[in-house]
């Protein structure tokens, strides 16, 4: 194992909180393997690098010494988390949830060592547990205290149901720690209560509370929003390599430095500085710090040779087609679920009209990241950003936001 000191610079990178830093301090001066837990309903099968943020501390634990408590909440999956949506979040049903745990194993080990991990799912222990243990468990907290949740405070404030379910989610997740006997919990930034229930629950069962570590929330592609599938702007761990390159190539300039602090193995922190110093100085092109970041994702998730074709390819479609180093750059908005393409042509003034594009669609005359586009109904999605270029030499990148 790393010395203590050394240990916790590396997990406080690109961590949020650490709760109590101390506490966290002296468990890894003592040279106990830790038991580190962070927790994964199975909502959505597919893990994007918004999720990584997190899976990616704990390979850092791994590489540390300390085991993987890898917990799928099979059971807590059927209540339903708000985690901070103003409304009640359906719950799943028992078939859904055992076909999107089933994913989560065959894509974690993208980044974890099988070796140090050991997935567990919470119907072990909840599913034994009767009614009279429930509400033994219930009478724990207290109404206010349940309250103090920001989403749960939101809600009551104006007025909005809160099924009593929901105070449960936040027992049983607590409860999770202690069943599993957790040194450490990790979780985003919206799981910090969850996460300080399961310190109180483990001080009321007798055990020494865990050691609480949040994690931000990445924002996706549009620079704005939460990393989501729903809202288009992910970049998902088992996307094409060439379409995984092409996102990352969207990202601002500003939000690649993000990316690289809490996504990339390559780069220390020093580095990382030293970059940005070298692109604000004009002694580097930032592009190329972004192609390398995208590399270095892909080759994480698909392999080397994945990477090096996309980079290829990318350099066909881009550096090779005389596309200007610095493009104009528009933000349309949505007023649905996304903007037709001629509607984006004429509202970002490439065209003159939609008549205009639809002619210049039907000619073969509009390319969207390189490729023609001949079907004039496409629908740009909410979240994208997209090179259009019109003919030979105009250009422009274009965000849905």
């Amino acid at each position: 194992m790393k010395d203590a000191t050394e240990a916790l610079r590396l997990i406080k990178r690109g961590t949020e909180e650490i709760l109590i830093e101390s506490e966290l301090t002296e468990r890894l001066q003592s040279g106990r393997r830790l038991r580190v837990k962070a927790g994964f309903d199975p909502t959505a099968p597919d893990l994007h690098l918004g999720h990584t943020v997190l899976i990616n501390k704990l390979r850092q634990f791994q590489d540390l010494g300390h085991e993987v408590l890898f917990l799928i909440g099979d059971f807590t999956g059927m209540i339903g988390d708000p985690t901070g949506k103003n409304t009640t979040r359906p719950p799943l049903s028992r078939d859904e949830v055992i076909e999107n745990a089933r994913t989560y194993e065959t894509q974690i080990y993208k980044i974890l060592d099988p070796e140090k991990t050991l997935v567990m799912f919470n119907s072990s222990w909840m599913g034994e547990m009767r009614a009279a243990d429930l509400i033994q468990l219930a009478a724990t907290h207290t109404v206010a205290r349940m309250l103090e949740r920001d989403d749960f405070s939101k809600r009551y404030k104006s007025g909005q149901p809160i099924a009593i379910h929901e105070f449960l989610y936040p027992l049983i997740q607590g409860y999770d720690s202690v069943a599993m006997r957790a040194d450490i919990e990790l979780g985003g930034t919206d799981q910090k209560f969850n996460m300080l229930v399961g310190r109180e629950l483990q001080k009321h069962h007798g055990l020494r509370p865990q050691v609480v570590i949040t994690l931000p929330l990445l924002e996706g592609t549009d620079g704005v929003n939460k990393m989501s599938k729903s809202l288009g702007n992910y970049i998902g761990i088992n996307d094409d390599p060439k379409e995984m390159f092409g996102k990352a190539m969207s990202i601002s300039d500003e939000l690649m430095w993000r990316y690289f602090e809490l996504l990339s193995f390559n780069r220390s922190l020093d580095e990382i500085k030293k970059m940005r110093e070298r692109a604000a100085k004009g002694e580097e092109n930032p592009k190329n710090f972004k192609a390398e970041l995208a590399q270095e994702l892909i080759t994480r998730f698909h392999g080397a040779a994945a990477a090096a074709a996309a980079l290829s390819d990318w350099d066909i479609r881009f550096r090779r087609r005389d596309i200007p180093e610095d493009l104009p750059e528009v933000e349309l908005t949505a007023g649905g679920s996304g903007l037709r393409l001629p509607q984006v042509l004429k509202q970002a003034g490439l065209t003159a009209s939609t008549s205009e594009a639809l002619r210049l669609i039907k000619q073969g005359g509009v390319r969207i990241d390189g490729e023609k586009v001949e079907d004039p109904a496409r629908e740009i999605p909410m979240g994208a950003s997209h090179v259009f270029q019109i003919g030979k030499r105009k250009f422009m990148r274009i965000r849905i936001g």
